[in-house]
């Protein structure tokens, strides 16, 4: 398709919204709120040391601050939050959001109309290698407002965000690296823009994006290896093992420590994630946050024929019990989490000594 002849994301919207004609409009118009955030946030990462957008974050009594997960706020974490909050809160299309970088949800300030729909987004996923120029992005779900919400324009709890990731209406993330794309779904399917920058327009670039059903890659951060519940254990040594080991083909290993830039990987060419529960933190049931990081990539990678799982159960399936929940993620290829799933499944006890993964002698076994 030649490029004079690609949508524009307002263009596709617009198509997709003929679809129901009794739409009012007010949910493309989110949809377009939320990638001027985007486009707000790739120019002030493009800047980087040059704007003055890198170091953390100094909080007024001194030194660095602390979100809520009590990790330390970069200065594009803060930065980032504050262009989601300024590019959707006026519109009238939202009745709240909720955000990774705010203990509570944000309410709607008085002066402008409330709506019926609720944004959570991780405003900047991965921000720990803004310092170092590794791609980042952001991660967005949108959310029907509960009807007694709606009907009585009160302020929003918590307990508003907690529905499960089957009912999002749309979710999506925008990835800032060598160009700027914003991947959506909005129940039909994934489509991938590409950030035009001389027009400052997003373009439709990977229609229908489809994930294979197998693959020969992994990305797991092996660090966390001796903390790996015994199935976890299994399914990577099977892998590291090669054309030699059960599986029968060799793997490769990926981990780039930015979630957005796996999954795009991953809706790329394939593959599978995983950040597993286990047990180096017992009060932490997993490392990702359910409603604004697990969820909206969850129903991507369903939406383009993968799968997402806690590793025993359809992560779109889980319901909420906080704003902040983390949990257990694995995504991708479908055959592969499907095989995860099952080793979860299954009762045979799995021995460490048996196939280690990692050798005291070296990172792994000759």
């Amino acid at each position: 398709m030649p490029l004079s002849k690609r949508s524009t994301l307002t263009q596709f919207l617009i198509e997709e919204r003929r679809r129901f004609p009794s739409a009012s409009g007010d949910f493309n118009a989110l949809i377009l709120d939320v990638a001027l955030a985007c486009k707000a946030i790739a120019r002030a990462v493009a800047f980087g040391e040059l704007g003055g957008m890198l170091g953390n974050h100094d909080a007024e009594a001194g030194g660095a601050s602390v979100n809520v997960q009590g990790e330390t706020q970069k200065k594009l974490d803060v930065i980032s939050n504050d262009m989601f909050i300024s590019a959707n809160n006026w519109g009238g299309h939202l009745a709240g959001m909720g955000s990774e970088e705010m203990d509570e949800p944000y309410q709607i300030p008085g002066q402008y109309p409330r709506g019926k729909y609720l944004l959570v987004f991780d405003p900047l996923d991965g921000s720990s290698n803004i310092d170092v120029n590794v791609s980042v992005g952001s991660i967005f779900s949108i959310l029907r407002a509960p009807q007694a919400v709606i009907d009585s324009g009160r302020d929003i709890t918590a307990e508003d965000f907690f529905q499960p990731g089957a009912q999002q209406l749309a979710a999506g993330y925008a990835l800032y690296g060598p160009t700027t794309m914003l991947v959506l779904t909005v129940g039909d399917g994934v489509n991938g823009f590409t950030l035009d920058p001389n027009l400052g327009e997003f373009k439709l670039t990977h229609h229908n994006i489809q994930i294979p059903h197998d693959t020969q890659e992994f990305a797991i951060n092996a660090s966390n290896s001796r903390f790996w519940e015994a199935p976890v254990k299994r399914y990577v040594d099977e892998c590291l093992a090669g054309k030699t080991g059960p599986r029968g083909k060799d793997f490769n290993m990926r981990w780039i420590a930015s979630m957005v830039a796996e999954a795009h990987r991953i809706l790329m060419r394939g593959g599978v994630f995983m950040y597993p529960r286990d047990t180096k933190d017992p009060s932490k049931p997993g490392r990702l946050r359910l409603l604004y990081e697990a969820n909206p990539i969850g129903m991507i990678m369903e939406q383009a024929g993968g799968r997402a799982s806690t590793g025993r159960e359809p992560m779109l399936g889980v319901r909420p019990t906080a704003l902040h929940q983390r949990i257990g993620l694995v995504f991708g290829s479908k055959n592969e989490v499907e095989r995860i799933e099952r080793y979860h499944r299954e009762p045979v006890a799995y021995k460490d000594d048996a196939n280690p993964l990692f050798a005291e002698r070296s990172l792994f076994r000759d």
